[in-house]
C-alpha cells in the first residue's frame, strides 16, 4: 500500500524545485495533491508531470504572502477534494531572487525595510499564514501533518541574505512551537533542512561545486542535492511512518553542518 494513500496534501512552492519534486513524489505514494505558486503556467507544468505518471490534483496560482492569497488556497484545497490531511509548505526565494528583486539577499545593513519585508512575508508569513488555516481545519477533522522547508541557513551565520537567514530561523522554531502547542490535537508539526539544493533558488551559486577544492569545503558529498531527495525527506515526516515525530528538524546537507 502507498504511504498516503487517501490522504490530500497541499503543497506549496509547487511550480518548482522541493515543491514541483514533492507533488510528484506524494502523488505518487497514494495522496490527492493541490499546488500553489505565484506562477499559472509554472503549476500547470507540475500538473502535467502529476498526471502523466497517474496521479490526481489540482493546482491554484496565488500570493501565500497576503491573507487573501493564502485563503485562496485552502478554499481551493478543501472545494476539491474536502479536506486536508498534509501540509508542505515549500514556498520561498533564495540567492536567485535577487536577479528580481536587488538588494533582498544583503546583509542587514544594506537591506531596505521593504526588502526585508519582502523576504520575510514570502518565506515566512505565507508559512504562517498556511499553517493557521491548516491547524484549524486538521483540528476540526482529528489531526493532520504539516512539514515546514527551511534551510541550515536557519541556524548558521552567513555573511549576508541575512533576512533569508532570519526567516528560515523563524520557521524552525515556529515548527518547534506548534508541536508543542498542537501534538495532542493529532497534529504533527516538523522541518527539512536542507543544504546547497540543485533548484532555480540557488542557481547562480551552483557553479561553485564545479571546484573541486570548494566542493569539498560545502559538503563532504561534494554535490549539491537534489529536489527529489528533499521531497522524500518531506514524504517521511507527513507519512504515518513518522507517527513520533514531532518538532523534528530533518538536516538533509550532505554532511554540510556535520563538520561543525
Amino acid at each position: 500500500m502507498a504511504r498516503l494513500e487517501g490522504k490530500i496534501a497541499l503543497i506549496t512552492g509547487a511550480g518548482s524545485g522541493v515543491g514541483r519534486a514533492a507533488m510528484q513524489v506524494f502523488s505518487k505514494e497514494g495522496a490527492k495533491v493541490v499546488g500553489v505558486s505565484r506562477t499559472q503556467s509554472a503549476l500547470d507544468e507540475t500538473l502535467k508531470l502529476v498526471e502523466a505518471a497517474g496521479g490526481k490534483g489540482a493546482v491554484v496560482s496565488a500570493d501565500l504572502a497576503t491573507e487573501a492569497g493564502a485563503a485562496k488556497a485552502m478554499k481551493a484545497t478543501l472545494d476539491a477534494f474536502g479536506r486536508i490531511d498534509i501540509l508542505v509548505n515549500s514556498a520561498g526565494v533564495g540567492y536567485s531572487w535577487m536577479e528580481k528583486s536587488e538588494g533582498s539577499m544583503n546583509d542587514i545593513a544594506t537591506t531596505s525595510l521593504d526588502k526585508w519585508n519582502e523576504v520575510i512575508g514570502i518565506n515566512l508569513t505565507s508559512c504562517f499564514l498556511m499553517s493557521k488555516l491548516a491547524v484549524l481545519e486538521m483540528k476540526k477533522q482529528g489531526g493532520g501533518a504539516i512539514v515546514n522547508v527551511t534551510s541550515i541557513s536557519g541556524f548558521q551565520g552567513l555573511g549576508a541574505a541575512h533576512t533569508y537567514c532570519a526567516a528560515k530561523g523563524g520557521s524552525i522554531n515556529l515548527t518547534r512551537a506548534m508541536c508543542v502547542a498542537y501534538a495532542m490535537d493529532n497534529i504533527r508539526t516538523n522541518c527539512i533542512a536542507p543544504g546547497f539544493i540543485d533548484t532555480p533558488m540557488v542557481a547562480s551559486v551552483l557553479n561553485l561545486f564545479d571546484d573541486p577544492n570548494m566542493a569539498d569545503r560545502l559538503t563532504p558529498m561534494r554535490r549539491p542535492g537534489t529536489p527529489e531527495e528533499m521531497a522524500y525527506g518531506c514524504l517521511y515526516l507527513a507519512s504515518d511512518e513518522a507517527s513520533y515525530c514531532n518538532g523534528t528538524v530533518l538536516v538533509i546537507d550532505g554532511g554540510t553542518t556535520a563538520r561543525q
